[in-house]
């Protein structure tokens, strides 16, 4: 399955994928978390992946190349809701073509359906004339206790930087 997503996106084999989870609660089980839980509650569900390392439990075949690992926990009652019915985490990417802008609806990936075994349409999960919510999410590392790194500006970073370094503390690296 993971050598299918990176296939039919065109996307480099060095780049990550997230896991998509339904709730904090699970995300204890596949990361090694070294934030508060209130931090975790702060920015998920959001517009924001969060970079830790990741536990044993994790399958070993997900970014082989990494001892990290990113985590959304979106906030879209559909895909909460697939993610909790779901014994494991999914593995998680954008519905495009890589370094094509991010689509946010099901019609603006058409091209990819034939390659696909099944497409749910759960709506629109941005609003599509805000150039902005194509940013895709906040990407930010906090695998190192104190300090957080930006890897992606995304669509929040400025109220992801402002809980990190406001309310907890945290300082850039």
């Amino acid at each position: 399955a993971v050598r299918s997503i990176y296939s039919l996106k065109g996307r480099n084999g060095a780049k990550p994928l997230a896991i998509c989870l339904g709730d904090v609660d699970r995300l204890y089980r596949y990361c090694q978390v070294n934030v508060p839980d209130e931090l975790l509650r702060d920015l998920l569900p959001g517009p924001v992946t969060l970079v830790l390392k990741r536990s044993e439990e994790l399958n070993k075949d997900l970014n082989p190349f990494t001892s990290l690992v990113g985590v959304r926990i979106p906030n879209h009652p559909f895909v909460r809701e697939l993610a909790r019915a779901c014994s494991g985490p999914l593995a998680l990417t954008s519905a495009n073509i890589s370094c094509q802008a991010s689509t946010l609806t099901v019609s603006e990936f058409q091209d990819l359906w034939p390659q696909l075994s099944l497409i749910i349409d759960g709506g629109p999960i941005g609003d599509v004339q805000s150039p902005e919510c194509r940013l895709g999410s906040t990407v930010v590392d906090l695998s190192v206790s104190g300090k957080f790194t930006v890897i992606r500006p995304g669509c929040a970073l400025t109220s992801t930087v402002e809980i990190l370094r406001q309310k907890y503390g945290l300082t850039p690296d």
